[in-house]
């Protein structure tokens, strides 16, 4: 049986019947287009026989697109009304009831996933979207690769390398995982309601090659946050409450893991923080 894909008017129409107003809190833009949801699919690199997780699946559109390629899905969904209502929604347009999992539970809570997915694919409102990305990348692992549709704003943002005006605190997180990439525009016009900022999506890889354990991460994380509080300081003196106490003391330990004191957090990359959370531990 072919699987079909939702259409604008439908999309109305369930959330009319599940009275499910979109709202700005939930991030709940709907994607109405089939293109649209086909590109993000296409971009996520999705195969048939592969386990997809989808965070905010919503009325489903995404999750038929997906579940198009031949790939199965375990979709994390926070609104009891819309996870409750997906099942009977993809049965309705062809998918066998095997190869969809829901887990009726708010995205940052989740700690397993039945199916042990290896792709990530979403569609993030803005307030949760770096959060989401950065619990799920470390949270699971086997995910190896995906792509997340989110605000320019946000994406520009986890996308940016080290000098760049934007550059910040989800960047250097986002690249102790793996590479993220700007992968295409998406209109708003494919969006009901129609919002009014521009969406991206941002393709990521995880890379091979572990960077360390959760003790250096932990360690890494808090000198990205000290770093980035003060933009534009020095890192002897951004970082001296992490690093000993002093400027002097932070100074020492920035040489010795052969960065500047008086660089600044923007013009350091992920490999930068790491070899100096090594430096003041090692």
């Amino acid at each position: 049986m072919t699987v079909t894909l939702l259409g604008a008017t439908e999309i109305r129409r369930l959330a009319a019947e599940l009275d499910v107003t979109p709202t700005k809190k939930l991030g709940q833009n709907f994607v109405v287009d089939a293109n649209t949801v086909r590109k993000i699919v296409q971009v996520g690199g999705v195969q048939a026989g592969e386990r997809v997780v989808e965070v905010g699946p919503g009325l489903g559109s995404l999750t038929l697109a997906i579940l198009e390629t031949g790939a199965s899905v375990t979709a994390v969904e926070i609104d009891h009304r819309l996870a409750a209502r997906l099942p009977e929604t993809v049965a309705a347009h062809g998918v066998p009831a095997d190869a969809l999992t829901v887990v009726d539970a708010d995205a940052l809570s989740v700690t397993e996933l039945p199916g042990d997915p290896t792709v990530l694919v979403a569609n993030l409102p803005y307030n949760v979207s770096v959060p989401v990305l950065l619990h799920f990348m470390e949270t699971f692992p086997q995910l190896q690769r995906g792509v997340v549709m989110v605000q320019a704003e946000v994406g520009e943002r986890v996308a940016a390398n080290p000098g760049n005006k934007i550059y910040g605190v989800p960047s250097v997180k986002a690249a102790w995982y793996g590479k993220w990439r700007l992968a295409g525009t998406v209109s708003r016009q494919v969006f009901w309601p129609v919002p009014n900022v521009d969406s991206v999506l941002v393709a990521f890889e995880r890379s091979d090659d572990v960077r360390g354990d959760e003790d250096l991460r932990r360690a890494t994380f808090r000198i990205v946050d000290a770093a980035f509080q003060q933009r534009r300081k020095m890192l002897r003196q951004a970082l001296a409450a992490v690093l000993g106490g002093t400027a002097a003391e932070a100074s020492a330990v920035l040489e010795k893991a052969g960065v500047a004191p008086t660089a600044r957090g923007e013009q350091l990359s992920i490999d930068d923080f790491v070899r100096i959370a090594e430096a003041l531990h090692g």
